[in-house]
């Protein structure tokens, strides 16, 4: 059976690989292998599932559907991961990041398909970053002049964000900051509707009878391993994002409100003493950055589309810049096998030594995202549509091609009984199956960004004319 010539990176030049490849591409069943992991997306780590799922008429008995694994390769269905980490399933992260963007965007520009009304363009919209206090001096790269160290560092330089003087530097305090950010996350935006309520001469009570705060937001770790928060903030009238907010909720009032909440006393979380550990209380670092958003910029501007693109694109990853490892930690001794660098190490190991003093917050469990607990990526319920929501869309315009394919009957759900036995049955690939899941993955990609440069220049053709 003949296939498509496919693309060869390095790592086919193993003879392990490469047999198992030869193998795998040869089968009789490789073109409904092949379907399998195109309908993932080129997943590098699927689902195995087996089992069967039958259709019947409740009235006549009649079989309308009936799909077994015993027929599929190997006798199982493979199912996409959906990890969102990068590191661990670039093609599953490339889907998530997507549906992250049309999240964003549709909080910022509407969607009328997720009832979201374009309106929200003319509602007070700001992209607002959040920082991590210091911890101690660090290696960097100023605007004018050199480092600390007296070295002009590269781009690129491993050094960078790396304590200049371990022993001084405050690793303890770094990883409980991290662990108590969702909490520093939750009294800002309680203190930011008290000063909005504030500068509209409202009680804090009746706020909500005026005015809506929406936001997004998502977590990214610096060189250092600390933790910032990215956040689209908007305000609504009190029906949400469908009714406009009162005149007097204006851009520069939402960022007034936002920097008087980020240095407000209350704005704080506080870690009692424990141990050899003194009692701390975190407060937002002084690098606040608070830029409203336009629907179209001149260069300076920042636009809906280019937050959103910056949202997405963190929303797949972790603190595995920092040089952590992407899942948990069992044992320090795996910190020397993936060679995770001595900043790192001291942050994980403050993790480890800091877990018995603070129970609760799980440090050790955590260590791998640098004592970060939260949800990376998170939203108030009326800013937008939901990632489920999206998904569902996804599954159920899937569902409709194969019903079409399958020439199945349209009949109300009501009156059909759907029986169905799955189980377990492992998952990932064999090195062969990973190289070609990798390759289709790539084409997928491929194909999608092509047709999307097609889009862009057909609508930009249709502006000229």
């Amino acid at each position: 059976m003949a296939h498509r010539a496919l693309s060869a990176p390095e790592p086919l030049l193993n003879p392990v690989v490469l047999g198992d490849l030869l193998r795998v591409a040869s089968a009789g069943n490789y073109t409904r292998w092949e379907d399998q992991i195109r309908r993932t997306g080129g997943c590098s780590d699927p689902i195995h599932l087996t089992g069967w799922t039958l259709h019947k008429d409740k009235t006549t008995g009649e079989t309308l559907h009936h799909y077994t694994t015993a027929d599929e390769p190997g006798g199982r269905l493979r199912l996409a991961c959906g990890n969102r980490r990068a590191s661990r399933c670039p093609a599953c992260a490339w889907t998530y990041a997507g549906d992250t963007y049309h999240l964003i965007r549709a909080g910022l520009a509407g969607d009328d398909r997720r009832d979201i009304p374009t309106t929200v363009r003319d509602h007070p919209r700001v992209f607002a970053t959040l920082t991590a206090p210091s911890f101690g001096p660090v290696h960097n790269r100023p605007d004018h002049g050199v480092c600390r160290c007296g070295t002009r560092h590269a781009p690129d330089a491993p050094e960078l964000g790396t304590a200049l003087d371990p022993a001084t530097y405050d690793y303890a305090g770094a990883v409980l900051f991290n662990n108590h950010a969702g909490q520093l996350w939750q009294r800002f935006t309680t203190r930011l509707r008290r000063e909005l309520a504030a500068r509209g001469g409202l009680p804090r009570r009746e706020l909500a009878d005026h005015v809506r705060l929406s936001y997004g937001k998502v977590a990214e770790f610096q060189k250092r391993g600390a933790l910032h928060f990215h956040a689209v903030i908007r305000l609504d009238g009190p029906e949400g994002p469908g009714t406009p907010p009162p005149a007097w909720a204006t851009v520069g009032v939402l960022a007034d409100a936002i920097g008087a909440a980020a240095a407000h006393s209350y704005t704080s979380a506080s870690v009692p003493a424990a141990g050899d550990q003194p009692a701390r209380s975190f407060r937002w670092g002084t690098q606040l950055d608070v830029r409203p958003v336009k629907a179209f910029g001149d260069g300076s501007d920042i636009t809906e589309q280019a937050v959103a693109s910056y949202v997405a694109k963190y929303s797949t990853k972790a603190a595995e810049n920092t040089g952590t490892l992407d899942r948990r930690i069992g044992e320090l001794a795996e910190l020397d096998r993936h060679g995770v660098p001595d900043h790192t190490r001291r942050l994980i190991t403050a993790c480890r030594d800091l877990d018995p003093l603070y129970p609760d917050g799980r440090l050790w469990a955590w260590a791998h995202m640098l004592g970060f607990r939260g949800h990376f990526s998170s939203k108030s319920r009326h800013y937008s549509t939901t990632l489920g929501a999206l998904r569902q869309a996804r599954a159920d315009y899937r569902a409709a091609q194969d019903a079409g394919t399958l020439g199945r009957d349209d009949r109300e759900p009501e009156t059909v009984l759907v029986l169905a036995d799955w189980q377990y049955a492992g998952h990932g690939h064999t090195p062969g199956e990973s190289a070609l899941a990798a390759t289709i993955a790539r084409d997928i990609r491929l194909n999608r960004e092509t047709a999307r440069e097609a889009l862009r220049d057909q609508a930009g053709a249709e502006g000229e004319w």
